[in-house]
């Protein structure tokens, strides 16, 4: 039987935390890989911690948006962390993700899309002229073309993402309940995987007080 794949977010600069969650989230119903934010790869045990991880999934959140020479260089500065899977927004530009992509190696590039903290009005305030959905559907286009690995979208826009992007669809904004925090853009885990995502993000929902318990919760939910 295919498991569901979770990404479990280690948010924070707290080694012994992050530590803690890879311990207790170890389970054989699950599929399970590590996203490490920034927070904790520009801390000062973090890029260390991450270079001796062995045998896990790992996913270096950098979202790396820059002029196309920053983001290649960028990307070469972390091929010594082996990491499975890096991000780049896809608002740097087709240009910058061909050139990113070409050097990406064995990593997977994944493109970012609009940010699941943000909603129309969010980026109205901004000054984009058009509705999150409409903007998510030419970045999907635009990570087609430049033949990225990934995309990281809402859950909510998985079905217009799909549309046009064939790869891997990783899905923030996962919540199992009416308590969103910093979201927006929010479903159940069971609601995400149905309308067509291959990971799932996870943070607080799972790390923030008791992990085990949070997990066989996420278990129980997906039955």
């Amino acid at each position: 039987m295919k498991k569901n794949k979770i990404f479990v977010a280690c948010d924070t600069n707290n080694l012994a935390k992050v530590k803690d969650i890879i311990k207790k989230t170890q389970s054989s119903k699950l599929k399970i890989g590590y996203k490490f934010g920034l927070e904790f790869l520009n801390s000062k045990n973090g890029r260390n911690f991450i270079s001796k991880l062995k045998n896990k999934i790992t996913f270096g959140d950098y979202k790396i948006m820059d002029i196309p020479n920053t983001c290649v260089s960028a990307i070469k500065a972390v091929k010594d962390l082996k990491l499975n899977y890096i991000t780049i927004h896809i608002s740097s530009g087709l240009v910058a993700l061909k050139a990113a992509k070409k050097v990406s190696g064995n990593t997977k590039l994944i493109g970012v899309t609009i940010l699941t903290s943000l909603d129309n009005k969010s980026l109205k305030e901004i000054g984009y002229g058009q509705e999150v959905k409409k903007i998510v559907l030419q970045q999907a286009k635009l990570a087609n073309k430049a033949k990225l690995d990934a995309i990281v979208c809402s859950p909510k826009e998985v079905n217009i993402v799909r549309k046009v992007f064939k790869k891997e669809i990783i899905t923030p904004g996962i919540r199992f309940d009416s308590n969103v925090d910093d979201q927006k853009r929010t479903l159940a885990p069971k609601q995400a995987y149905k309308n067509g995502s291959d990971w799932l993000v996870i943070g607080r929902p799972i790390t923030k007080g008791n992990i085990k318990n949070n997990l066989q919760n996420l278990i129980n939910h997906l039955k």
